[in-house]
């Protein structure tokens, strides 16, 4: 299948198991696998291990959050959109005084749509009630929980950010200053919301006492989020893209994710010689570098609500097209901006299995830490700031305006090999997971590195400017050779930039072999 060593300087062991769970918080993991314990299967360990993290993680999702999911049910791929949209009152007039769209306060605030999710993926595919999938995350909140060292890193930082939020001090920063690695912080207000939520099977949040706080909240700070835009939300049920690679398909939910970058990328590379060089060698980068930055172009020109984009799907991954894009890669870096398609922040991800076969891939997240430093009183529910995706030009397809979903950068994926299941998996880190799809599905299918080592491995990014960042273990000889064609190259000093990957791959026995990376505090855990 693949190869079995594990040949990176940082490295975690796999975990190989016929039910298996695999996230970015050992708690939250933990709970989706005494979930399979108590005979739910990988939807209801999901759902689980997706509320605890809204707890045990806050600085990265929460109950205000969005999520999109991928599950194979034993017979077929299903993807959930459950992205929540702009309030009705979200006119361009609104917006004219922004000289960009606010990434802070209730003008970045969309309807959450996380809540939705769970609910119904627990409805069509769950085994267990509703009800019992909120017991660890309720506990946590309510007895408490130790905090990771990851996720105090990143909560330090939270007071200077959100310094003109208070309410989110009072109730992320009680004392004063975030929680060091080791306290133990207590959210009884979260622990309330979300019994509230497993109790009305999330019609308290949407239609109930949690929307008209909502609504309250907006109203006294100038908000025009208002409890019939909640009301109104609704999930859509999509059919993935499905993109061939090689002898392999990667599955993605269409826009307004960004999914379908990952795609556009890998259907270039799929032209190009990349995989005869050895991976992080400087021929390698630069090949999928060059067809990234043609993906990442087409992402911010073309993604948006579905019902706004102008170019479907399908067009961008026109063969012809795809084909000239390639044939203008060259062995030094094109000019930029990066040629267009020639056509007619902080996250979670988690990853589950069990024995009968079912995989699940599914993201929620806040968009940038905490979000948009809205805290609603006494509930505990941080607001997702998903409305920063937004663009202020009219003419554009992602234009802000009312009732509409903006361009997001969470996505799950999904690989299967003629059909059949083969990995669940995802790359947690705003515009790091398009590109981290790429690296993963190229090292695992074109190079035979099995999903530990693909996870292990050092990573190259694409800025939004077009900068290539190098991760810290990349060899110095690349970076200069890439230099050298003329890419603007940067060692990063940290490993925070890269995100975090969660991989789940079935192994030919009917077990699982399940990846965790060591960039988050997480862990993959089966039985």
């Amino acid at each position: 299948m693949f190869n079995w060593s594990f040949p990176y300087s940082s490295r975690r062991a796999p975990v190989l198991a016929r039910n298996v769970v695999a996230t970015s918080q050992p708690l939250a993991a933990a709970a989706g696998l005494d979930i399979l314990r108590r005979g739910g299967n990988a939807v209801d360990a999901a759902v689980a291990t997706a509320i605890t993290l809204t707890v045990v993680e806050p600085c990265s999702n929460g109950v205000g959050s969005d999520a999109f999911a991928i599950v194979w049910d034993g017979e077929r791929l299903t993807g959930l959109n459950a992205s929540g949209r702009s309030p009705a009152a979200w006119t361009a007039d609104r917006f004219a005084r922004y000289p960009a769209m606010p990434v802070t306060g209730w003008d970045s605030v969309t309807v959450p749509g996380a809540v939705s999710a769970w609910v119904a993926l627990s409805r069509r595919f769950g085994a267990l009630p509703f009800g019992e999938l909120f017991d660890a995350a309720i506990r946590y909140a309510r007895d408490g929980f130790h905090v990771g060292h990851e996720t105090a890193a990143i909560w330090a930082r939270a007071g200077e950010t959100y310094a003109d939020y208070p309410h989110f001090l009072a109730h992320f920063l009680p004392d004063g200053r975030a929680p060091t690695p080791g306290d133990v912080f207590v959210n009884v207000d979260l622990a309330e919301t979300l019994a509230l939520i497993a109790d009305s099977d999330g019609e308290a949040f949407y239609r109930g006492v949690l929307a008209e706080r909502m609504e309250d909240a907006a109203r006294d700070d100038g908000g025009v989020l208002r409890a019939q835009d909640l009301a109104n939300h609704r999930i859509d049920w999509v059919d993935p893209i499905v993109q061939k690679y090689r002898d392999v398909e990667l599955a993605e939910i269409p826009p307004n994710g960004q999914g379908l970058a990952a795609q556009i990328a890998l259907a270039i590379l799929a032209h190009l010689d990349a995989r005869e060089h050895a991976p992080g060698s400087a021929e390698w980068t630069h090949l999928q570098v060059e067809a990234m930055k043609i993906a990442i172009r087409a992402a911010f020109d073309h993604f948006a609500d579905p019902s706004a984009m102008h170019t479907p799907p399908e067009a961008l991954l026109e063969p012809g097209s795809i084909r000239r894009a390639a044939d203008g890669v060259g062995r030094v870096a094109a000019p930029l901006p990066p040629a267009a398609l020639p056509i007619g922040h902080d996250t979670v991800y988690l990853a589950a299995a069990d024995a009968d076969g079912r995989m699940v891939s599914m993201i929620q997240s806040n968009y940038m830490g905490f979000g948009s430093g809205v805290v609603i009183p006494g509930t505990g529910i941080a607001m997702q700031n998903r409305g920063a995706g937004f663009v202020l030009d009219p003419d554009h397809p992602n234009a802000v305006g009312p009732n509409k979903r903006p361009f997001h950068t969470i996505i799950p994926g999904f690989v299967t090999a003629k059909g059949a299941p083969l990995m669940s998996f995802g790359v947690m880190g705003g515009h790091m997971q398009h590109q981290g799809h790429v690296q993963m599905v190229t090292r695992i299918f074109d190079h035979g590195e099995n999903p530990q080592a693909a996870c292990d491995a050092p990573r190259w990014q694409v800025t939004s400017e077009y900068d290539v960042l190098l991760e810290p273990g990349y060899s110095l000889a690349t970076a200069r050779e890439l230099a050298q064609r003329g890419h603007a190259v940067e060692i990063a000093g940290s490993h925070r930039a890269f995100g975090g990957a969660q991989l789940i791959h079935a192994l030919p026995d009917g077990g699982y072999f399940a990846a965790s990376d060591h960039r988050k505090e997480g862990a993959a855990v089966g039985f």
